[in-house]
């Protein structure tokens, strides 16, 4: 019997799709929907986390929100959280999940209601 009975989630940032996904043993178990600020700084902007319902309660969504920031921190843009589940995540985690300026937020807002397709 092997030692886990889960396989390792590794996060793949899908960029051209607009997607961060969480995959396991080859499958996509959940994903957050982007997209990247049109204009400066560029913000990467999560729209929506979904967690494919056989793997929910396994921390894969929090996983997805942490890895999110963390590209955005190494490409030096903030994150727009307009995505219910990681404005919560951001609200509980203030230390890995820096508040983005009101009007970057404001200028993802009109980027998504212009664009449809977005999410």
């Amino acid at each position: 019997m092997p030692e886990s009975q889960s396989t390792p989630i590794e996060f793949r940032d899908e960029r051209k799709a607009g997607r961060l996904l969480a995959v396991e043993g080859g499958v996509v178990v959940g994903f957050i929907a982007y997209f990247v600020l049109a204009e400066a700084p560029h913000a990467l902007v999560a729209v929506h986390t979904v967690v494919e319902p056989a793997h929910e309660g396994r921390g894969i969504a929090g996983g997805l929100v942490r890895t999110f920031y963390g590209i955005a921190a190494a490409e030096g843009v903030p994150v727009v959280p307009l995505c219910p589940y990681a404005a919560s995540w951001a609200a509980k985690h203030p230390d890995q999940a820096p508040e983005p300026a009101t009007g970057v937020v404001a200028a993802a807002r009109a980027q998504l209601d212009s664009d449809s397709d977005l999410w």
